[in-house]
């Protein structure tokens, strides 16, 4: 298959991270679906993309994260596009600091693992079927690296949720090792960030959204962790180490 015969699912693709990742995989050919429940935010998307990319993009509103909306959604997008040949998920937040554990309640941490876990798995479900007998198809899941440590004070329900995640993609690849379907994870231990909001050490997410759509577009590996700590390891870890 060509760039042009592939259609991709960008679960998360109207955010900062998603939204690098789309721009690059329209610049490379393929054909990209973005589902959100905000139409405003498809709508920056399409505005933010290449202008002669932008009859490649089909914007879907409609909500992952309840298993009534991603199959809703799924009939949405297959009604729309007929098929899809790749995933790539990076659903949920970057930051949270909603102070610390004793001053949160239930339904705080409920809303970060629903955010940053549910949606994950419930998407998953949803679209994993598309691809996953197929060695030609790839799923990408774009994780953080807050699961591992406290950032900092007041944001230990993001480590919580985010290890949730992290723990999720590794039982997906312990629990299907022989799937023929490229399933593979990117986990970033550093800040995304437009051009305009970058800070030392930071990944500008369009170098990021490059990086993603090569490791998409070569299909060579599969049930590997790709670990990005600094912008050089884009090229070191996710370029060089995929050829």
């Amino acid at each position: 298959m060509s760039n042009s015969d592939r259609v991709v699912l960008a679960l998360g693709g109207a955010g900062t991270v998603g939204s690098g990742i789309v721009k690059a995989l329209l610049d490379k050919g393929f054909k990209v679906a973005v589902i959100s429940r905000d139409s405003s935010r498809l709508e920056r998307l399409r505005s933010f993309i290449s202008p002669n990319t932008k009859d490649n993009l089909i914007t879907i509103v409609g909500n992952v994260g309840s298993e009534e909306g991603a199959d809703q959604a799924k009939q949405a997008l297959l009604t729309a596009v007929g098929k899809v040949t790749d995933v790539v998920s990076s659903l949920g937040f970057s930051w949270w600091q909603g102070g610390p554990p004793h001053t949160q309640s239930l339904k705080d941490l409920h809303w970060v693992i629903e955010t940053l876990l549910f949606s994950t798995f419930v998407s998953w479900k949803a679209f994993f079927p598309l691809v996953r007998d197929n060695s030609s198809c790839t799923y990408t899941f774009i994780t953080g690296g807050a699961g591992e440590k406290l950032l900092m004070p007041g944001t230990g329900f993001l480590t919580v949720g985010a290890a949730s995640t992290l723990a999720f993609c590794q039982v997906l690849r312990e629990e299907y090792p022989e799937v023929p379907c490229k399933l593979n994870q990117v986990k970033i231990d550093t800040g995304v960030a437009t051009p305009e909001r970058m800070a030392p050490g930071y990944l500008n997410h369009l170098d990021l959204g490059e990086a993603v759509a090569t490791l998409v577009e070569r299909r060579n590996t599969s049930h590997t962790v790709f670990t990005v700590n600094c912008p050089a390891d884009l090229k070191t870890v996710l370029l060089e180490r995929n050829l």
